[in-house]
């Protein structure tokens, strides 16, 4: 016996749970992705984001008296962190060579919040509030250097070309009790900013 396969040109709206055939394209292709990589996590609103909202020193090496921006999980949370995007825009000029990294560790003790900064889902206006907790001033425990962002740059000048957007594409989860956060060899001042997806443990 065979089997048929069919397909529907067009793009149906569907609610979870519902049947329907392959999506085709006009000359009978099965069609792939129709919207941007994180279109559906954005829209069932999994998805936040942060940034410093005024310029920031960011703490030097692996102080755990911390400032800059720091993404935590509260130990007992019921959600993994999948962090997307890391980011640094600084707003000062370095004073002396200074390479940018994701630092980070894990604890049993919950980061201690010194001051707070309110995450956003990505679905703008939503009101969905985050499990994970973002602060421009924190104590951590234990930070190590995690992945570098980038290289250091000249004394006194601003690096030549605008500071990247790094994609971890998902490669990093902060389970309950870890913590990522913007790290700095030498001091540093600007704008550091998170993207990432919540996720039931």
């Amino acid at each position: 016996s065979s089997m048929k396969l069919e397909g529907i040109v067009g793009n149906p709206t569907l609610s979870d749970g519902a049947g329907y055939p392959l999506r085709i394209g006009r000359n009978g292709e099965l069609a792939g992705l129709m919207h941007g990589r994180f279109y559906e996590q954005a829209f069932r609103k999994n998805l936040f984001l942060g940034s410093n909202q005024a310029a920031q020193a960011v703490s030097v090496a692996l102080a755990t008296t911390y400032t800059g921006l720091c993404l935590s999980n509260n130990p007992g949370n019921t959600y993994n962190l999948v962090l997307l995007k890391a980011s640094f825009a600084l707003s000062v000029a370095p004073a002396a060579i200074a390479s940018l990294h994701l630092i980070g560790g894990f604890s049993g003790v919950a980061v201690t919040h010194t001051t707070p900064v309110t995450p956003e889902c990505s679905f703008i206006g939503s009101g969905d509030g985050a499990n994970g907790k973002l602060d421009s001033a924190a104590t951590i425990s234990t930070p190590r250097y995690l992945f570098p962002l980038s290289n250091g740059f000249t004394a006194g000048a601003l690096p030549g070309g605008t500071m990247p957007s790094y994609d971890f594409e998902g490669a990093i989860i902060i389970p309950p009790g870890g913590f990522v956060a913007i790290g700095a060899l030498t001091a540093v001042t600007g704008f550091g900013g998170f993207v990432w997806e919540e996720v039931p443990v």
